[in-house]
């Protein structure tokens, strides 16, 4: 019964009017003052009871004449990483002639970002803007997109509550968490069999020697065998080199097999972890790019986020057409492992209850229990990681 009620109530807020507690006092007093109006033929009793009445329309039109007047806008949200601080901004003009004051706005964040939020304009003078900015704390990943900002108020006379709904879409992107990886063997070790590996250690010889493009201060993140340690003496810090390429020109394809039914937490660490060894790869200069079933080869640093923030694991069970080159591929699927093309490295994010875990020099197996950053920078054949 109280359900109902508060949604007649409500439906009653956001067409027209609904009374507030001091209207409804109000209301009843003047129908009590007619009733003895209409007994007793008291003219002064129609007066208080007409004045009443009166007052009581004035206090449901002016609420819903306050909000008519005024307009939403919203800033483009830029994306963020996961556990970063995304800040929304909205502009709320004053178009009328008067001022607006005690309007609460409301906006109506989807679940995932968390409750909505709110804000009471105090004030706001004629022909004027305020611009309301919050923060979101990013937790989930993903692309989230809302729209509705709802204004509620009950000024000047307090008596009626209105509410009404402006339709102002937003769109949020929130990136996986991308690691700061100081090393990343199994991306280093990318060369496949000893002969292309022998031949690829004198191609790097010769590019960190004859094809260095510049020298710039270290980043965290860099790798160690890109340090320029002449310049890094004259100058008293680190000093990177810039290549034009590291192995033989290779291609390296981080691939992320989302067509299987995965456990929720792997897959978000398998998202975290494509999107960082993807980074981690281009900080060492390798021609380095991503796909997935859903997208194909990708290899375009915005793209590549968005598509990351909004990939789910997809059930359905198809045939897979992988890439013909270098692989690193990142699963929950054992059986997808034997299939790979010659040189890949694989990366295999375990359940709780896999009693057998892929053994290998070839790739890593990932567990819940370790933080995801140290076992990426793992060796690859660390027993620790069997």
């Amino acid at each position: 019964m109280a359900r109902n009620k508060n949604n007649w109530y409500s439906k009653l807020e956001r067409r027209w009017v609904a009374p507030a507690y001091g209207g409804g006092v109000l209301g009843a007093i003047g129908l009590s003052f007619f009733g003895a109006a209409t007994n007793t033929m008291a003219g002064w009793l129609y007066v208080i009871s007409g004045t009443i009445f009166a007052i009581l329309f004035l206090g449901a039109i002016l609420p819903i004449r306050s909000l008519k007047e005024l307009e939403i806008g919203r800033s483009p949200i830029s994306p963020v990483s996961v556990s970063e601080v995304m800040q929304v901004k909205i502009q709320i003009t004053n178009q009328g002639k008067a001022a607006k004051s005690l309007v609460a706005a409301m906006d109506e964040l989807p679940p995932e970002l968390g409750a909505p939020r709110r804000k009471v304009i105090e004030m706001l003078p004629p022909k004027d803007s305020l611009e309301w900015v919050y923060e979101i704390d990013a937790q989930k990943r993903g692309i989230f997109h809302w729209e509705t900002i709802a204004l509620r108020t009950a000024n000047p006379l307090g008596l009626f509550w209105c509410r009404r709904s402006r339709s102002v879409p937003a769109r949020a992107v929130i990136y996986p968490q991308i690691l700061p990886l100081n090393a990343c063997p199994i991306i280093d070790s990318i060369g496949a069999d000893e002969s292309t590996k022998f031949q690829s250690d004198r191609l790097y010889q010769n590019a960190t020697e004859g094809l260095t493009k510049s020298i710039r201060n270290y980043r965290v993140g860099d790798p160690m065998r890109l340090i320029h340690w002449r310049s890094s003496a004259r100058f008293g810090e680190f000093k990177v080199r810039e290549l034009e390429i590291t192995t033989g020109g290779e291609e390296v394809i981080i691939c992320l097999d989302h067509q299987f039914d995965w456990n929720p937490d792997s897959f978000e660490q398998a998202v975290s972890a494509a999107a960082s060894l993807f980074f981690y790869a281009r900080r060492s200069q390798l021609n380095v790019k991503l796909w997935t079933a859903q997208t194909g080869i990708l290899n375009a640093r915005p793209i590549i986020l968005e598509s990351l923030a909004g990939i789910q694991p997809d059930k359905t069970k198809k045939t897979l057409t992988t890439p013909d080159s270098t692989l690193l591929w990142l699963t929950q699927n054992k059986s997808t492992l034997d299939a790979l093309p010659k040189g890949s490295r694989w990366v295999f994010f375990a359940n709780n209850d896999d009693s057998h875990s892929p053994k290998s020099k070839k790739g890593l197996t990932i567990t819940q229990e370790k933080a995801l950053q140290i076992q990426l920078q793992a060796a690859v054949s660390s027993p620790t990681l069997k």
